[in-house]
This record gives structure tokens, C-alpha cells and sequence, in this order.
């Protein structure tokens, strides 16, 4: 197993659209206050505008082991390469009127250290109680007697859930993919979903 997290190992298995996230687009993200890296309670359904909620199961941390198996497990592997790529992207995004969160169930504490190492100009959501398993039917998986989020990317509007992208593959290019998708959206001809954009 590859032990730099920044860095995505070229064998990662790709992960299968299991249909867990299949009934997400086109309903309401639910009132819910989370708490947020910057040390108060963030209510995605009360904020106007567009928003990217990129949804990880975890950042690693330099010198701490990953739970045994982990780039095994399709999808799990490339949180923090997920960030950057999100944080290169960020400026492109709030020229397009969007605000960007990433969300997991780590505790804020764990995510703050991520935010300031990753240097990422967003907010960090922790739902360590999995609230939004339970509220929206989000997918999860357990490793090491953890529940963690199954990676996916939404884009909500006026509270509405209008592009749901799952499974996401590979991690370091969901940032390109929402921004394309944004891009597309906004073109006064585009109309309905817009393909995904063509990888290498």
C-alpha cells in the first residue's frame, strides 16, 4: 500500500455505481446544523445559492497509518488528493457563484488539522453522528469497526440537490467534474444534465 497520501497508487480499484445514491437528485438537503473547521455550526439548507458538498470518508495524516486494506476498498482511497484538488479549483468556482464544503464523519478537531496542512480556503463539515445517513440515505461502508461516508459529490441549489456525482473516480478530478458540470449548466443554450467530461 502506498503510504503518501497525496500521491493515488495507479492500481486503485475503480468503484461501481450501486445505486445507493440513485434517489438523491432533485430533493431538498434537510435543515441541519454541522459543525465546521472554523469553530461554528454551518446549515447547508439555509445558505442561498449554489453549493459543492464533496462527501469523503477520510483524510489521512502524515505518519499515521491508513486502516489495514484500505486502497482495496473501491472508492476510499484519495481524500486528501479530493481536497487539493478542490482547493486548486476553488477560485473557478466562486468566479461561477459557488460556495465549496467538504464533508465527513471525522470530528472537526481531526478535520482542522487537515484544512491548515492542506491549506484549504473552505470549510471542513463534520457529521460524525452520520445524521445525513440517516436524513438523506447517504451510502456508507465500515472499515476497522468505523462507518464512514462512500465518496460522492453533490451540487445543490436553493437547497435543491440538482447534480449528484457517484461513485466518484478518480478523486483527484472531482473538482474538474463539478466545475464542468457548473460550466455547462450555466451556458444560456445548456439545458438538463451535462455529459461528463472525456478522461485521458
Amino acid at each position: 500500500m502506498s503510504t503518501n497520501i497525496l500521491d493515488l497508487p495507479k492500481d486503485l480499484p475503480r468503484p461501481v455505481d450501486d445505486g445507493a445514491a440513485s434517489h438523491l437528485r432533485g430533493i431538498h438537503f434537510p435543515r441541519l446544523a454541522l459543525p465546521a473547521t472554523r469553530g461554528a455550526n454551518v446549515d447547508l439548507a439555509a445558505m442561498p445559492g449554489r453549493l459543492v458538498v464533496y462527501i469523503y470518508p477520510m483524510t489521512g495524516r502524515p505518519g499515521v497509518p491508513l486502516p489495514k486494506d484500505w486502497d482495496s476498498i473501491p472508492g476510499a482511497r484519495g481524500c486528501t488528493p479530493q481536497s487539493c484538488n478542490f482547493r486548486d479549483h476553488y477560485a473557478a468556482l466562486q468566479s461561477l457563484d459557488t460556495s465549496v464544503f467538504g464533508l465527513s464523519a471525522q470530528t472537526s478537531d481531526y478535520q482542522r488539522e487537515a484544512r491548515d496542512r492542506l491549506h484549504l480556503p473552505f470549510e471542513l463539515l463534520s457529521d460524525s453522528g452520520l445524521r445525513l445517513k440517516q436524513m438523506l440515505g447517504l451510502p456508507t461502508f465500515t472499515v476497522a469497526g468505523k462507518e464512514l461516508y462512500k465518496r460522492l459529490t453533490l451540487v445543490i441549489e436553493n437547497r435543491r440537490i440538482q447534480k449528484v456525482f457517484y461513485p466518484v473516480f478518480p478523486p483527484d478530478q472531482s473538482a474538474n467534474e463539478a466545475l464542468a458540470w457548473i460550466r455547462h449548466r450555466a451556458r444560456p443554450d445548456a439545458a438538463g444534465d451535462a455529459p461528463k467530461p472525456a478522461r485521458a
